[in-house]
């Protein structure tokens, strides 16, 4: 199984990225600030301006690390990709699925299951640890809505239907989300989901927690020789991951959703890591994307039972685990692709 690394994240706006032997060079004004051996590292993720030399670039495409540039808010810019992995039968029989309205149809199905079941499970969890502290009858019946739609969900064999059954039962987990800030409920209040941009401090960390949940699910299908870009639920789309989109639906709640909101509750982030823009969208400060992606590091290094596998393994290693399991169902391997239930 694949070994749990380390991500380098990048986060001073003035650094550059060079290569010396085999270690990651940290310069700053021509200085260097820090270096980290390239073999211990999984990826590297850069919220600066200045670039990283093609050196770097050549070698972590070679060995496999993820480089990929963001803004320094956070806005995906591109990622290195080297020799693509896998075997070509994979790729080919993924195309004509995505190709195959009926077929993908049933992925999408999986996927979106996955998707409300877990989303179900947070509002049930909150009434459970925090029955005095959260409207518990509201989050029930939101939860029991939830649940009403999952033998719909199963049992559809239109996309269209699908995506009106999904839009219905993110619309009632949403309602009850911002029930579950328990902490710094001022400054963290969350009313609606707002993206693109994000328009309030829960929104701003959501969509950045997303953004990072997108780059390992995109990271796990490459590595297990799938083609990110081309998806069964999200479709192709210039520019767009839409298999690690896919992919990512499942984890959305019980991953991204649930750290975010363990970082406002347990106040690792507070108002002051936040900031809004002339346009009215909130971003992170860089001390805030500091403590986020520290704390999100901790987080990945979490040791959980996959509920499929049976297995202990860091939270940060399911996406792989998932994309593997969607390899061998493309193959033929399994019967059907197996959603990550949690509970």
């Amino acid at each position: 199984m694949k070994h749990l690394l380390n991500t380098l994240f990048v986060l001073t706006e003035d650094s550059y990225l060079s290569l010396d032997g085999e270690n990651v060079v940290v310069l700053r004004d021509k200085k260097e600030t820090a270096r980290f051996p390239l073999h211990t590292l999984e990826g590297i993720l850069c919220f600066t301006y200045p670039d990283a030399s093609p050196a770097l670039m050549g070698a972590c495409a070679k060995r496999g690390v993820d480089l990929c540039f963001f803004t320094p808010k956070g806005r995906f810019l591109a990622r290195t990709v080297g020799e693509e992995r896998g075997n070509v039968m994979l790729r080919r029989q993924q195309y004509r699925i995505a190709d195959n309205e009926t077929e993908s149809c049933r992925y999408a199905r999986s996927f979106i299951l996955g998707k409300v079941y877990n989303g179900r499970w947070v509002l049930e969890r909150a009434t459970r640890d925090h029955p005095q502290r959260v409207p518990v009858q509201k989050l029930k019946t939101l939860s029991a809505q939830m649940a009403a739609a999952l033998p719909l969900i199963e049992n559809s064999e239109d996309t269209a239907q699908l995506l009106g059954l999904e839009g219905e039962a993110a619309q009632r987990y949403f309602d009850g989300f911002g029930d579950l800030v328990l902490q710094q409920k001022e400054a963290f209040a969350f009313t609606n989901r707002s993206r693109r941009p994000p328009l309030d401090n829960m929104n701003a960390l959501l969509s950045f927690a997303y953004t990072l949940l997108a780059r390992d699910c995109t990271a796990a299908l490459e590595s297990v020789g799938l083609d990110p870009y081309i998806g069964f639920l999200h479709r192709p789309r210039p520019g767009r991951c839409s298999l690690a989109l896919d992919l990512m639906e499942e984890l959305r709640a019980v991953f991204a959703d649930r750290f975010v909101l363990s970082c406002v509750n347990q106040k690792v982030m507070a108002e002051g890591h936040m900031q809004q823009q002339e346009n009215g969208a909130v971003l992170l400060t860089e001390e805030g994307r500091r403590t986020f992606l520290t704390a999100w590091q901790r987080k990945r290094q979490e040791q959980i039972t996959h509920p499929y596998i049976g297995e202990k393994l860091p939270w940060g290693l399911v996406p792989y685990v998932q994309a593997l399991l969607l390899a061998r169902t493309l193959r033929g391997d399994m019967n059907a692709y197996p959603p990550f239930f949690w509970k």
